[in-house]
């Protein structure tokens, strides 16, 4: 008997319908799937979970002598409850809750964050196209980087005679060099191929810019405004506790002030988490545009 004639004799002795198999396939990779998504949801979730719980454990411990000069985490949540329980909380200009304080500090960063990274890919493109701007701005950048934050803040007062602005001023000095730097290695990195296809298209220095230039050098843009962000928040924190206002840096500089230990652990624990989530947008943001190409 012919392996034809056995495969015949099988399929008539047991039909089977076309779409109840690919129903129990596709019931089949969605249950599949669910478990999929399910662990690696826990594998990401429960190693940073489990830290945190013994951090709060050792904290506890640490700080729960009547001679510690820093708070348990049970007191900070006893004594910084509204502040935990009611962030988007309004009774007037200067007590408001630490949510709105946070959005007002994201808006100078919005602001100044946005010019460093315009100005700071034109910059980059600049240096890592032309060999005599690199000679010449290079050394500058280098100099200027290692300016810190805060020995900014002096001037900008002086020149805008207002704290809003010259915190965006800090903010925008202090972000725009890894931006500047990182583009200028991504533009010096792209393949020779790319612009010679550039020549032969005869593209104008503008259609080389976006046609080539941006896209071919998008992973290590993103990667300098990934550092870019954190510095920008960083800055604005630093900042505001100088300058004043309704921002989340003066309210840990005015707690500070009032000794109300349990306000700024809270405040802490905002920027951290609020500074994790500009990070992990930006990288979003790169993965998205660059395809997931990372720069090397």
């Amino acid at each position: 008997m012919s392996i034809q004639t056995i495969e015949d004799t099988v399929v008539k002795a047991f039909p089977a319908k076309p779409a109840e198999v690919v129903a129990f396939t596709a019931r089949a990779r969605r249950r599949f799937d669910a478990l999929a998504i399910a662990g690696k949801l826990a594998s990401a979730l429960v190693p940073p979970v489990i830290v945190i719980a013994l951090m709060l454990v050792v904290w506890q411990i640490a700080c729960s002598s009547p001679t510690s000069s820093l708070p348990p985490p049970t007191q900070v949540w006893n004594e910084a409850y509204d502040l935990i329980a009611h962030p988007f909380f309004d009774n007037g200009p200067q007590d408001i809750g630490l949510a709105w304080r946070v959005l007002i500090s994201l808006q100078r960063v919005a602001i100044g964050f946005g010019l460093a990274a315009i100005v700071g890919v034109a910059l980059g493109a600049l240096v890592g196209q032309s060999i005599w701007a690199m000679r010449g701005l290079d050394p500058v950048f280098q100099i200027l980087r290692t300016v810190p934050p805060l020995a900014w803040l002096p001037l900008s007062l002086a020149a805008f005679r207002d704290s809003s602005p010259s915190a965006i001023f800090v903010i925008f000095i202090t972000s725009i060099w890894p931006v500047i730097i990182n583009t200028a290695v991504g533009v010096r990195n792209i393949p020779e191929d790319y612009r010679n296809v550039s020549r032969i298209l005869r593209l104008n220095q503008f259609e080389f810019f976006v046609k080539i230039m941006v896209p071919a050098a998008a992973p290590y843009i993103f990667t300098g405004l990934r550092i870019g962000i954190g510095l920008s928040w960083l800055a604005i924190v630093a900042a505001e506790m100088l300058t004043g206002g309704v921002g989340i840096g003066f309210f840990i500089w005015d707690a500070w002030n009032s000794s109300r230990l349990p306000d700024i652990i809270v405040a802490l624990a905002y920027i951290g988490v609020t500074g994790f989530c500009l990070d992990r947008l930006v990288a979003a943001v790169g993965a998205f545009v660059t395809r997931g190409t990372t720069a090397k």
